[in-house]
């Protein structure tokens, strides 16, 4: 069976507007709040078939070292908070057969737990990333503050409030005629060709991006741009904007810095990719957009 795409669902209530001084410290009292830990970059799930990343807060008291906590909001009338533990945490859960700590990738790949928590985990992450990476001011240089429950972080020294970003990243499948254009990264799986992506720059609109990006890395011009999806991609914290795009032109150049290579794939040749048949070449993981972008472009 393929795997949904991945980290697109997310059933949590978010509660933007209610994220005063005290949301934090009242979820972590609740007791049916939920918690989702991350040692380092590592979720740490409770096993099972399914397994489940939101574990009973008595799981906090196995890890010394909490580092930051986010209310990621609720689910019903469970709160579930978000806590950063030190990478060497994930060692406490080795010899435990009830617990393992996990890389989000492996998770969404493998579907150790339920496709809704993937999205939750998704935001997890992202946010616990950026509290590691952002804990002095870029205006000052001081130290910063968690507030509004983890989502914000104040400088006490100039009073610069700093939020959590999302870099957008435009991933684009394109098209001339009954073939597409796909590319392949050195550090790719064997075989795997997939679509081509990059940022979006300041000022910079989503279609002038998908043209920029693949007339540098696979010298095609393209002309009509449209768009199909996005997806969360918290590594480290991007939303992939998927799009098609027509060629007007048919010869490739690629760069040789990013891409080993770029070339024409048939319909036939996509088909069989995506079955898994193709003797040459295969597709991009059913989790990734790219997938469901050359799998609408397929049906169509």
């Amino acid at each position: 069976m393929t795997r949904p795409i991945g980290y697109i669902t997310n059933p949590l209530v978010r509660h933007s507007a209610e994220r005063d001084p005290e949301a934090l410290a009242n979820a972590i009292r609740n007791p049916q709040a939920a918690m989702v830990i991350l040692a380092g970059d590592l979720p740490v799930l409770q096993t099972g078939e399914p397994g489940t990343s939101l574990l009973t807060a008595s799981v906090l008291g196995r890890i010394p070292g909490l580092q930051e906590q986010v209310l990621l909001g609720t689910l019903g009338e469970r709160p579930v908070v978000a806590t950063l533990a030190p990478p060497e945490a994930a060692e406490l859960f080795q010899d435990d057969p009830a617990y393992a700590a996990v890389d989000l990738r492996s998770i969404a790949v493998r579907g150790l737990v339920p496709a809704e928590e993937l999205g939750l985990l998704a935001m997890a992450k992202s946010m616990l990333d950026w509290h590691r990476r952002h804990r002095f001011c870029a205006n000052c240089g001081a130290p910063t503050e968690a507030s509004q429950a983890g989502f914000r972080r104040d400088c006490s020294a100039c009073g610069t409030q700093h939020f959590p970003r999302t870099d957008p990243v435009v991933i684009m499948l394109v098209t001339h005629g009954d073939r597409c254009l796909m590319g392949r990264q050195p550090r790719f799986p064997e075989k795997m060709y997939s679509c081509l992506a990059g940022f979006l720059e300041p000022g910079e609109t989503i279609e002038d991006a998908v043209r920029r990006e693949t007339f540098e890395e696979a010298g095609i011009r393209v002309g009509k741009v449209r768009y199909l999806a996005s997806q969360p991609w918290p590594f480290p914290s991007n939303i992939m904007i998927g799009c098609i795009g027509e060629a007007l032109t048919e010869k490739i150049d690629f760069d040789g810095e990013e891409l080993e290579d770029a070339r024409w794939f048939s319909k036939d040749d996509v088909r069989r990719m995506l079955e898994g048949a193709h003797e040459d070449f295969a597709a991009p993981s059913p989790i990734a957009i790219a997938n469901l972008l050359i799998r609408e472009w397929v049906k169509e």
